[in-house]
């Protein structure tokens, strides 16, 4: 199960990477693979793009079980 205090790329172990990925870039995360996905959290990605990280979670959940 993905969290908010889960780094980025942590998360996309977790599951469908690909599925994640677009999920990811839909909500405007381009920079996957950059130095701060590994050492950046969910919730602080959210913030720094404005999105609601309870919004992304949820999706980034159901995206993983793909």
């Amino acid at each position: 199960m993905i969290t908010k205090d889960m780094l980025i790329a942590d998360a996309l172990k977790q599951g469908n990477t690909e599925a994640m990925a677009e999920v990811l870039f839909g909500f405007g995360m381009h920079c996957l693979g950059c130095a701060l996905s590994r050492g950046e959290t969910i919730e602080q990605a959210a913030a720094v793009h404005g999105v609601d990280p309870d919004e992304m979670i949820k999706a980034l959940n159901e995206a993983a079980n793909k």
